[in-house]
């Protein structure tokens, strides 16, 4: 059976590059440990341990290119020039992923220095994904369709008069169908297309690729600070890697009701504004309007990025809502590059455990909006609860 293989170490999203980058300077001597949630209970045919291992043991050959450094050098100068270097002689160290299977199921963990297996995430869950339709000889759309599809949506974009942003690298049906949907973005998203979170694609659309920051930047602070402080040293942090640069605050990993809490005038006003990925997007965007008013801030000076399992019916809803009272843009990721015919997947791969410098492992949690969306062992998701006081 045919494995896969990526063509590039840039075939990533933007913010784990820009978290290696945060964590290389702040958490040299952290070690972590991930763990692959299938939350959609998929079944695996025999045989596909052996073959994402193929794929998996194949990324210890990519290598970023003279023309890769330069593209990132151009396009993102908070990234250091040490970091650069470093990134040029970076190789996957496949060892850090173990990969077993009984029956139909499969398991992945990745252990070993954060700044190292951060970046694995995001490719070991487009390879699973795009393995797991091969492996099962699951039949697509052909290519014009796709294309059509997608050229229909951006045009209702267009219409609409909304910026949308491609964020489908970790599930996307497959390397081709993601490069196809970026061409076709491109091609006809003019007035809606603003970009990919995916390094790779955005140096071939020659443009700056987007994305700051995921959840498991809060949650291993919290394991580092403690969850009353994890927000807001999260946020301090950021700022002394990236001063004001990268300014989109991820709002729900301790629940967006603690998170505002937190973020005080000083930070409001710093960052450019805040990622909504869980819970009612209107309630959010009520949330979020009320606090700017209260810090005395014009909500019109801010942006809302919605990620949260989007397409143009519920972009809809909430543009109409939002416009005219706050800036927004919309990540659309799996219903961009997952929309071919078949059942998308639903899984995950999360941080599970840290074990920050001159400490013990210990697990760690996320509290989302959506409680189906909580991380963590029951014990350590009941203590976040009780130290935050949350109901």
């Amino acid at each position: 059976m045919e494995t896969t293989f990526l063509k590039s170490i840039l075939d990533n999203d933007f913010y784990k590059f820009t978290m290696q980058h945060a964590v290389i300077r702040l958490f040299p001597k952290a070690k972590v440990r991930y763990g692959f949630i299938n939350r959609g209970k998929h079944t695996f045919p025999s045989g596909f341990a052996d073959l994402l291992r193929k794929s998996v043991d194949a990324m210890a050959d990519l290598k970023l290119t003279k023309d890769e450094k330069n593209y990132l050098s151009h396009y993102c100068p908070y990234l250091d020039p040490t970091y650069l270097d470093f990134l040029q002689g970076y190789s996957y160290d496949p060892s850090e992923v173990q990969i077993t299977q009984e029956g139909s199921e499969i398991k992945v963990t990745i252990e070993g220095y954060w700044y190292r297996t951060i970046l694995w995430e995001v490719p070991l869950m487009a390879l699973i994904s795009e393995l797991f339709y091969k492996s099962n000889h699951l039949i697509r759309l052909n290519d014009e369709a796709i294309k059509e599809r997608t050229k229909n949506k951006v045009d209702d974009y267009n219409k609409l008069g909304v910026s949308v942003l491609e964020f489908g690298t970790r599930r996307r049906h497959s390397y081709d169908v993601h490069q196809l949907v970026n061409e076709t973005l491109r091609t006809y998203g003019s007035e809606s297309f603003m970009g990919t979170s995916n390094v790779h694609f955005a140096m071939i659309n020659n443009r700056r690729p987007l994305g700051t920051h995921a959840h498991e930047w809060f949650m291993f602070h919290a394991a580092q600070y403690g969850f009353k402080m994890a927000n807001s040293i999260s946020l301090e942090h950021w700022t002394q890697v990236y001063e004001g640069d990268l300014g989109i605050a991820l709002t729900d990993t301790y629940t967006t009701d603690i998170f505002f809490n937190q973020f005080d005038k000083k930070y409001s006003k710093l960052f450019d504004g805040v990622r909504h990925d869980s819970g009612d997007p209107i309630d959010f965007a009520q949330k979020v309007i009320s606090h700017y008013t209260k810090m005395g801030i014009d909500p019109k000076s801010k942006a809302i990025v919605f990620s949260d399992s989007l397409n143009f019916d519920k972009v809809k809803i909430i543009a109409d809502f939002c416009r005219d009272k706050i800036r927004m843009s919309f990540g659309i990721g799996t219903n961009f590059t997952n929309d071919v015919g078949l059942p998308a997947m639903n899984m995950v791969i999360k941080l599970t455990d840290t074990k920050p410098e001159n400490t013990h492992w210990q697990g760690v949690v996320k509290l989302s909006d959506e409680k189906n969306k909580n991380t963590g062992t029951p014990e350590m998701i009941e203590l976040a609860k009780q130290v935050l006081e949350i109901k």
